[in-house]
């Protein structure tokens, strides 16, 4: 497999146009919500990791990811993607080393507590993607043998601190090459989007959210596997392509739920009637980043005890915001099914083939 350190990628014009387009987009929508990341940035990030999990067919409502946080145990789906929110924050808490060593990190926190799948330490056995399990005969790609991982992750890591390499084509072909060489036995794709991540962070195109541009991959999945098939080719243009396009989609429906989750905030001011000192006015803004409430998450945002959190929980009951549901062995859980609503739909439209205007 072709080493990439040292290497300028050169893409055709129009790809090479789309690219900048994309940067310009994340760096302006990152910068509006630098004032706000309190507000948004848990909610992004949960988005992005939700929408890099979809793309594996691993799909979970906003509410069963939000009360997975919480301890409920109902949805192994929603386990896996918080572990992937996870897996996310990790790699943005890395982006200033963006190593072999800290990929490594990332993984270990993905799998956690999936011993059988190695957790931080790279594969030893072959891996194909293909129909059969038992034989890589007739496998759509073949990732290069295990023997060579180490060395690729170190070329690979060399490429990605290049600053000579524009930033959005470097995430892109840096993530393609992660996806070929596939160092690991399972989470590639999640790994690799989270790299991603760390990538825009690290060339500082994104300071503040992890903007989900796995969620624009997700219009088009089969047109991402193309690129990445085209790119093991020796094809740059189609994955440099796939990733602005992903990441236009992106800003334009992560500003879609920014708005809707301040129409919702904005509604409240009106519907809440508690008096002006009482903490329920504060619980509305934990709401629109953390819509699925206990009452000891609840007490820890405020920094109150915790049997002072049930009157302002109640008084959004009263109001109408928040919906109580008791459940079985964890007590009270409080909800906004308005903001988890406007996050549902935003993976809705994530789905849709189409390209804004």
């Amino acid at each position: 497999m072709p080493r990439i350190a040292g290497r300028r990628p050169s893409p055709g014009q129009d790809a090479y146009r789309e690219a900048e387009e994309a940067e310009r987009e994340l760096t302006r929508f990152d910068a509006e919500l630098g004032q706000r990341i309190a507000a948004f940035a848990p909610v992004l990030l949960r988005s992005e990791a939700a929408s890099s999990s979809q793309i594996e067919n691993l799909s979970a409502s906003a509410r069963a990811i939000f009360s997975t946080e919480l301890g409920l145990r109902r949805s192994r789906n929603a386990e896996t993607v918080v572990a992937n929110t996870q897996a996310m924050q990790a790699a943005l808490e890395l982006a200033e080393d963006p190593s072999a060593e800290s990929i490594k990190e990332v993984h270990a926190v993905l799998m956690e507590g999936q011993p059988h799948h190695t957790p931080g330490r790279w594969r030893d056995e072959p891996v194909w993607i293909g129909t059969r399990s038992d034989s890589p005969v007739g496998a759509s790609f073949v990732a290069p043998d295990h023997e060579h991982v180490a060395k690729l992750m170190d070329d690979l890591a060399d490429f990605v601190n290049d600053p000579r390499v524009p930033a959005l084509i470097s995430v892109a072909v840096g993530h393609a090459q992660f996806e070929t060489i596939h160092p690991f036995s399972d989470g590639n794709g999640r790994v690799g989007r989270a790299l991603a991540q760390s990538m825009l962070r690290h060339r500082g195109v994104t300071r503040n959210v992890a903007v989900p541009v796995s969620a624009g991959l997700l219009a088009d999945v089969e047109g991402y596997h193309a690129a990445l098939t085209a790119y093991r080719a020796g094809e740059v243009d189609p994955i440099i392509h796939a990733f602005a396009a992903a990441s236009l989609r992106a800003v334009h429906n992560a500003r879609q739920l920014v708005a809707e989750i301040d129409g919702i905030r904005q509604s409240w001011n009106h519907r809440l009637k508690a008096r002006s000192n009482s903490n329920a006015w504060k619980l509305l803004d934990v709401l629109t980043h953390r819509p699925v409430l206990n009452s000891a998450a609840a007490a820890a945002e405020l920094g109150v005890k915790q049997p002072n959190v049930y009157p302002p929980l109640q008084a959004l009951v009263e109001a109408g915001i928040a919906k109580s549901k008791a459940e079985h062995q964890l007590g009270p859980f409080w909800r906004s099914h308005e903001v988890l609503a406007a996050i549902d739909s935003f993976a809705e439209r994530a789905g849709r083939r189409s390209i804004p205007h």
